[in-house]
């Protein structure tokens, strides 16, 4: 069964060393009206995401030459093109770190194929309509500005000093909560219930590294942040004054 129009042009990247998998995700996602390209390890996914540019990419971290986080790693420096890993099942480890490097979801394996394409509709949706701010498509507001850095939710677009700086979706998402009300610290607890979604895990502690990847791409020293200050025994909030 197809899905909508929106959904038939997007381009999906499976990453994975059993063909099998490959194999299923593709006819499923096929199914449901997405492009499927398919690499079978981490160095051709790096070569298909410059030359495909998928719009997002299932990724398996266990691979034999180039590892998954390898693979990661380098798409991940250059591209905020959204990420959902696949891990073994109970390998927490690997979740962690994954979701401290900027992934925006992970599946554990064995999963069910309809999961996977519901978690991708989930991670491209969040990734194109700034779900965290709720806004309707056809009013998503000004830009704002804070200092030299300025937000614009239509363009989905973060610009410090007029040059754009490249976010993961879940970076966005919480800048963009911030800049909601400047000023305001807002708990861990409050940050999450606003970034995070319903089959989307951000841990708290995997807070605090989402928020130091945040600082290095927006601050001039992110060791001592004008922009996003941390409030001691609270959480954070964005300074009116940076």
């Amino acid at each position: 069964m197809r899905s909508g129009s929106d959904q038939k042009l997007r381009k999906i990247l499976v990453v994975d060393d059993e063909p099998q998998i490959v194999e299923i995700l593709e006819k499923y996602l096929t199914d449901e009206g997405f492009v499927v390209c398919s690499a079978c390890d981490g160095a051709q996914a790096v070569e298909l995401q410059q030359t495909e540019l998928p719009d997002l990419i299932v990724l398996d971290l266990k691979m034999p030459g180039k590892h998954g986080f390898e693979a990661f790693r380098e798409i991940r420096s250059r591209s905020d093109v959204p990420i959902i890993m696949l891990t073994s099942r109970g390998d927490e480890v690997d979740r962690v770190v994954g979701l401290e490097l900027g992934a925006d979801d992970y599946i554990a394996k064995p999963f069910s194929p309809r999961e996977v394409v519901a978690r991708v509709k989930t991670v491209l949706r969040r990734a194109g309509d700034g779900a965290s701010m709720r806004r309707s498509p056809s009013e998503p507001g000004p830009p704002m500005r804070i200092g030299d850095i300025e937000l614009d939710s239509a363009e989905h677009e973060v610009r410090r000093g007029g040059q754009s700086v490249h976010l993961t979706p879940t970076e966005f998402r919480i800048l963009e909560v911030l800049f909601t009300s400047p000023g305001r610290a807002f708990t861990r607890t409050q940050l999450l219930d606003q970034v995070k979604g319903d089959d989307l895990e951000i841990f708290d502690r995997t807070l605090d590294r989402h928020i130091a990847n945040l600082r290095h791409k927006i601050e001039e020293d992110a060791t001592k942040p004008r922009y996003v200050v941390t409030v001691f025994g609270v959480g954070y909030k964005l300074s009116k004054h940076p």
